[in-house]
């Protein structure tokens, strides 16, 4: 059992919610708010219910030091954007420490508090207590909506459900019932996997035991040495950075037959126009089926964002190495965290 968010008593509560806004940025600016879009849900239920949010979210990799150009300042202008003009969102210049928790007790209702990026403190990626026990002091609740990182074992969305009652925010809770779904498939089920992650190749291995068919994009013809049964390679590339014509129209021959498709990982370089048109061809051709598409997040998501055929799938998700985590049927760290947590306060939360 998790929590769910409902179930909180949130009246002018102070709320901790870990969001995903790890998003591209050009220039100080947000190219793609695709995640900031994706947490809004929880976000106006809980201005609705007259909270203090206080959100948290790494950006990049800055290594546990302070990099300028990953400030999260950028967030709230684009935040500011999505939200109801009224809407106060506060810039804070750390995310732990007294003077951050002083500010953070001193905000009215439905005011928002933008943490700095946890990720400049090296004790978010360790998983530190102590550094997730100061994050849990600057709240009455935890919201997890971050379902990108919650297969990483991180401070933000591990170790900091020992401290405080903890639940799922609407967009955890909506990964976690589509991709559910494909656990047990209505079949057959075809994969599509591409990207160039070698670590991918165990992935393969393990989908193979369920799935009737895995196509596999142009990053992976020179790891995987032949077709079988199964695994579908490649019949012709284009330059080895995207599939071609013949590969389209054999790997096409498949996906009419699925009642499940997935899809992780682009199929070639698709920020390159000449090298998008396999993947936009496949992007097309699945969104016309009436099978059940489930895209896996980072790149993958992107790419359908790119080709503005989002809306023509029944999900496309906001995370890529977690998506593939859970649909290969490993317990995510967070999702085991709450779990936890729901055992440890359920009696105290009336």
């Amino acid at each position: 059992m998790i929590f769910s968010l409902t179930e909180f008593p949130l009246r002018n509560k102070t709320v901790l919610v870990r969001v995903d806004y790890n998003v591209p940025l050009k220039n100080n600016k947000v190219t793609d708010n695709t995640k900031i879009k994706a947490s809004l849900l929880t976000l106006r239920y809980l201005l609705q219910k007259e909270c203090q949010i206080v959100l948290a979210t790494h950006l990049g990799r800055p290594q546990g030091k302070v990099v300028s150009k990953l400030t999260t300042t950028p967030l709230i202008k684009e935040l500011k954007k999505l939200l109801p003009k009224k809407t106060k969102i506060t810039k804070l210049s750390d995310c732990v420490g007294e003077k951050i928790k002083k500010r953070i007790t001193k905000g009215k209702s439905k005011e928002i508090f933008m943490l700095e990026n946890l990720r400049f403190h090296k004790e978010e990626k360790a998983n530190s207590s102590a550094f997730a026990y100061s994050l849990a002091s600057l709240a009455d609740f935890y919201i997890n909506d971050a379902f990108a990182v919650s297969h990483r074992q991180h401070a933000s969305v591990d170790a900091i459900t020992k401290f405080i009652p903890a639940a799922q925010g609407f967009l955890l809770r909506k990964e976690i019932n589509h991709l559910s779904k494909v656990l047990k498939p209505k079949k057959p089920l075809v994969w599509i996997i591409g990207g160039i992650k070698k670590d991918k190749l165990t992935t393969i291995k393990q989908l193979a035991k369920k799935a009737d068919h895995i196509l596999i994009g142009s990053g992976f013809v020179n790891l995987i040495k032949k077709s079988t049964k199964k695994i579908i390679l490649p019949l012709d590339l284009n330059q080895e950075k995207d599939i071609g014509p013949k590969t389209i129209t054999l790997f096409q021959s498949h996906l009419k037959k699925a009642k499940t498709i997935v899809w992780n990982g682009p199929l070639g370089q698709f920020e390159k126009p000449p090298f998008a048109v396999g993947s936009k061809k496949i992007a097309r051709f699945i969104s016309r089926l009436k099978a059940t598409t489930i895209i896996g997040g980072g790149e993958t998501s992107e790419m359908i964002h790119q080709f503005k055929l989002a809306h023509k799938m029944t999900w496309v998700s906001t995370g890529g190495g977690a998506s593939l985590s859970f649909l290969t049927g490993k317990k995510l760290s967070a999702i085991k965290a709450l779990e936890k947590n729901y055992k440890k306060f359920k009696k105290k939360i009336t």
